[in-house]
């Protein structure tokens, strides 16, 4: 293969990759909204569901541990840090 054959071909892999991962972060974005909207209409309807993690979490603060208790937090929501910190924040 030539040099223009081998750089077309990376290219071509590099834009393919790209288009995953743009499809992947929309459906994250996606997924996101509709969380955001199911949460809503929990709220509005007054209804609440205890999370499994949540006991884990609240003991850990109570023990002055909440970098522990975010990182359980993310490990059991898959929230990002922010997210993950700003929900700590908001149960302690």
């Amino acid at each position: 293969m030539d040099i223009l054959g081998i750089s077309l071909l990376t290219l071509l892999a590099l834009f393919g990759i790209g288009s995953v991962e743009n499809r992947i972060s929309r459906a994250d974005r996606r997924a996101a909204r509709i969380e955001h909207k199911l949460d809503l209409v929990l709220a509005h309807l007054g209804l609440t569901e205890p999370e499994p993690w949540s006991d884990e979490v609240n003991a850990l603060l109570r023990e002055g541990k909440k970098i522990q208790a975010i990182k359980v937090y993310r490990e059991a929501t898959g929230a990002g840090l922010k997210e993950a910190k700003d929900a700590v924040d908001k149960l302690g």
